[in-house]
C-alpha cells in the first residue's frame, strides 16, 4: 500500500514513515499542500495522510481540491493528523471530506486502527463482510 503524507514538519514524516514501515507500507512525502496535490496528480494513493497547518494552502483547502476532484483520485481516504485543537476542528474536517481526525502526537496504534477501518468500508460507506 503506498500512502501519501502532506506534511511540512520533516521529522513528524520521519515518524510516520517509521510507522507505516512497521506496516509494510510505502510513503511517499510532501512538505506542503501544493506538492501534495502534484503528487496525487502523478500517481495513485491507497490513502492521503494530511496535516493542516502548513505554508501557503493549509490542509483543509487541500481537502477540498482533492474532493471536487471528478475522478476516482477525489475519492481517495483521507486522514488529518494534527496538532489543532480547535473545538470545531474534527467538524471542520469532517465536512471538508475528511474520513478521520487523530491528533498529535499519534500513536502507531491508533493510526492502524483509523486506516483499518476506513479500508475496511465499502463505497456505500458499510463495512464489509
Amino acid at each position: 500500500m503506498n500512502v501519501l503524507f502532506i506534511e511540512d514538519d520533516r521529522m513528524n514524516r520521519r515518524v510516520v514513515r517509521d510507522m507505516l514501515d512497521v506496516a509494510g507500507a510505502s510513503m511517499t512525502e510532501a512538505e506542503n499542500a501544493e506538492a501534495g496535490l502534484a503528487a496525487l496528480e502523478a500517481q495513485d494513493f491507497a490513502m492521503l495522510l494530511i496535516d493542516l497547518r502548513m505554508p501557503g494552502m493549509d490542509g483543509i483547502t487541500a481537502i477540498e481540491h482533492i474532493r471536487a476532484r471528478p475522478d476516482a483520485k477525489g475519492s481517495v481516504p483521507i486522514i488529518v493528523i494534527t496538532a489543532d485543537t480547535a473545538l470545531d476542528l474534527r467538524e471542520r474536517c469532517m465536512a471538508a471530506g475528511a474520513d478521520e481526525v487523530l491528533f498529535k502526537p499519534v500513536a502507531m496504534d491508533a493510526l492502524f486502527e483509523a486506516m483499518g477501518r476506513i479500508l475496511a468500508r465499502d463505497a456505500d460507506g458499510g463495512m464489509l463482510v
